[in-house]
């Protein structure tokens, strides 16, 4: 796995945490217990700070970084993952707020300052504009994203089971070393 200090900051892992051997993770950097980054993920926390909850699995091929601060936007924008939270494949978040038990859709991109309550669903292949605010119990899709209806209680269900499924199969990768490759 490559972890890399930079400027001081070097990244932190939670207990049980599981990075994958091709993925980097840079700087400023805190992932939770139990959370898990799969294969060819960037987690670049360079110009300010990435911090990751809980439970939560950064899927393969995801991009995560920060807005810096500049004259611009003076104070920048963090990333903040809350906890089980699941980020399908290849989605990218950039100087966002995204809270607990959300489900980020393959491919979708969250922008600079958007703020997503807990409890959301992101579809497949959205766009989540910058400063867009996605309200807690609903299902958002589209480019840009649009709240469609209500979570089903089932729907609800599924956050706290995707991010048991996870840490599950974190567990088993741990158990054979592929952290360490």
């Amino acid at each position: 796995m490559s972890l890399r200090k930079y400027q001081n900051h070097s990244p932190l892992l939670g207990k049980g945490a599981f990075v994958d051997g091709s993925a980097v993770v840079i700087g400023d950097v805190e992932i939770g217990a139990d959370s898990s980054v799969w294969p060819l993920t960037v987690i670049r926390g360079d110009m300010h700070r990435i911090r990751i909850g809980a439970r939560t699995s950064v899927q393969d091929g995801c991009v995560l970084h920060i807005t810096h601060a500049g004259p611009f936007n003076p104070d920048g924008f963090p990333l903040l993952i809350g906890d089980d939270v699941t980020i399908a494949h290849k989605v990218m978040l950039h100087g966002c707020s995204v809270g607990s038990r959300v489900l980020i859709g393959m491919g979708s991109i969250v922008m600079d300052g958007a703020l997503v309550d807990d409890d959301v669903i992101i579809g497949a292949g959205s766009l989540v504009p910058p400063g867009k605010h996605l309200q807690s119990g609903f299902l958002y899709v589209g480019s840009p994203v649009k709240q469609i209806r209500a979570l089903t209680d089932k729907e609800q269900a599924f956050f706290t089971y995707s991010a048991a499924n996870y840490v599950k199969l974190k567990d088993l990768h741990l158990a054979e070393g592929y952290d360490q490759r």
